[in-house]
């Protein structure tokens, strides 16, 4: 799943991805086997469970599907092994990309990654060659409806601990750091608020449009990404134009 500054990237994406549901909630299942087996099926007690779960939440993921990829990881035997990875690299003109996996299978996988961003006229740099333009963060989306009031949003927002709350036409954009993410996600679930997105993201410093071949050639190397099944997050610095 594509990561940007702006949810307006983000939701163009995301509703691109809908017709592929089966495979996201199989990488966020992943997610959650990883999580559980690092810390165990208790989200009380194991932190990036708890964060996961808000994820799938926030992704439609049903209830009973959670809980059957929570169970299965906590009953496994060690069979399963994923190493988390992350590949930085160029796209068209310059573009920072950074790609977030779980695989089984290293070599496979960089060789996956690599041939994508050749095919597409970028390449695959070394590790901390773009992640310096970028922080991470916490990002939680909340869309506007009826009934919720900026000040409102904004108030319980900045006093769960939030950096800062953006409004934008559609929704609200809310920014934590890494250390604030979780408490600040739980206080404003237990406020009865309902999530678009809930998770830490890379969010670029800045941003580089692209003319529209470029656009284009960017869009699909982030499609091909995506239908990798060992890429779980992707995030660059292209802003639509």
């Amino acid at each position: 799943m594509a990561g940007h500054s702006k949810w307006a990237n983000i939701k163009h994406k995301k509703e691109r991805s809908d017709a592929k549901r089966g495979k996201i909630f199989t990488k966020i299942g992943r997610e959650l086997y990883v999580a559980v087996r690092q810390g165990g099926p208790d989200p009380e007690g194991n932190s990036k469970l708890k964060d996961v779960i808000a994820k799938a939440k926030a992704a439609n993921m049903p209830n009973d599907t959670i809980a059957r990829s929570i169970k299965k990881a906590s009953g496994a035997a060690s069979g399963e092994n994923y190493d988390e990875m992350i590949y930085e690299g160029y796209g068209p003109s310059g573009v920072a990309v950074i790609v977030e996996s779980m695989t089984d299978n290293k070599n496979r996988t960089a060789a996956d990654i690599r041939h994508i961003f050749d095919k597409f006229g970028g390449n695959l740099g070394t590790s901390g060659c773009v992640s310096y333009m970028f922080d991470r963060k916490g990002i939680i989306i909340i869309e506007k409806k009826d009934g919720l009031d900026e000040d409102t949003v904004m108030m319980a927002a900045l006093e769960a601990g939030a950096d800062d709350v953006v409004t934008e036409e559609e929704y609200f954009e809310i920014l934590t750091t890494v250390s604030d993410f979780s408490h600040v996600r739980e206080e404003l679930e237990n406020t009865g608020y309902e999530f678009l997105e809930a998770q830490l993201q890379m969010v670029p410093q800045t941003m580089v449009k692209l003319d529209e071949k470029h656009s284009s050639t960017m869009e699909k190397l982030i499609d091909l990404l995506e239908d990798n099944d060992d890429v779980q997050n992707i995030y660059h610095n292209w802003e639509t134009a």
